[in-house]
């Protein structure tokens, strides 16, 4: 295998990587050489196993760091940068940071009960899962901790464009961080920043599962997928990856459907 990273002295970002496709980038950006920074909130009761996929990471001889914290918080994000100013060498920067954020509120707009969507659920899914690709870039950019030539790649979905049922607050985000992704590739082109969404197919994770109807949605898109069968984190890793070459220094603000054809039904 080819290691184009390697004995480069960079580093990935990973917003959310302890499962899904921030674990499975993490996973795969670091056999071909890069150094992993992972941030991540996770409950003491899933340590032992996120520990095990941190520590398989580290098997590709690559250097590791991880902080486990709600990265939403601003004084939690200085935090983690300066602790990355601080034990960076001169000639490390950061050449990708990946956005995998997946906390929002799947409420519905309507219900008997009374449990409906509210203004503070739909603050926190976009603080969470759209605004923190922001200023996170900004934080880093002032830190001067990119790389000339770097990538930041996030996550987005159909729901950008369809309504599904509960996913009023997380579609919102999903908008949003498009056009976040826009503005990063349009107004940090001058400093070498490229900036692009992964609109992901389906794909069976933690995050899915905890959609009401996720066996619904899983049935409808094996019917609907040209290749029947669902996404894999792998799938979305391996583009990540091809974003993140030399090669692909060309394509900035898209949104790029990474899903087996399945947006074509």
């Amino acid at each position: 295998m080819t290691k184009e990273f390697e004995n480069k002295n960079q580093w990935a970002l990973i917003l959310g990587g302890s499962s899904g496709l921030g674990l499975a980038t993490a996973k795969k950006l670091a056999k071909h050489g890069l150094n992993i920074c992972i941030v991540h909130r996770s409950p003491r009761l899933h340590e032992e196993t996120i520990s095990k996929e941190f520590e398989s990471i580290t098997q590709n001889s690559i250097q590791l760091k991880t902080y486990n914290i709600d990265l939403a918080k601003p004084e939690k994000r200085q935090d983690v940068i300066g602790a990355l100013t601080s034990t960076f060498k001169e000639d490390h920067k950061i050449k990708v940071m990946v956005h995998s954020v997946a906390k929002g509120n799947l409420k519905p707009m309507v219900s008997e009960d009374g449990n409906t969507l509210k203004h503070d659920d739909f603050e926190i899914t976009l603080n969470a899962m759209a605004l923190s690709l922001y200023e996170w870039t900004k934080a880093l950019f002032e830190a001067r901790l990119f790389a000339d030539d770097s990538r930041i790649i996030s996550f987005t979905s159909e729901g950008n464009t369809k309504a599904w049922q509960y996913y009023a607050a997380v579609s919102a985000a999903k908008v949003t961080l498009e056009a976040i992704t826009r503005s990063i590739a349009l107004e940090f082109a001058p400093y070498g920043i490229k900036a692009n969404c992964i609109q992901a197919g389906v794909t069976d994770t933690p995050s899915l599962r905890l959609i009401p109807g996720s066996d619904d949605i899983i049935e409808h898109s094996l019917k609907r997928n040209p290749n029947r069968r669902l996404t894999t984190p792998q799938d979305v890793a391996n583009v990540v990856y091809l974003l993140s070459k030399d090669e692909a220094s060309w394509i900035t603000g898209t949104i790029i459907p990474v899903d087996g054809g399945e947006h074509l039904r």
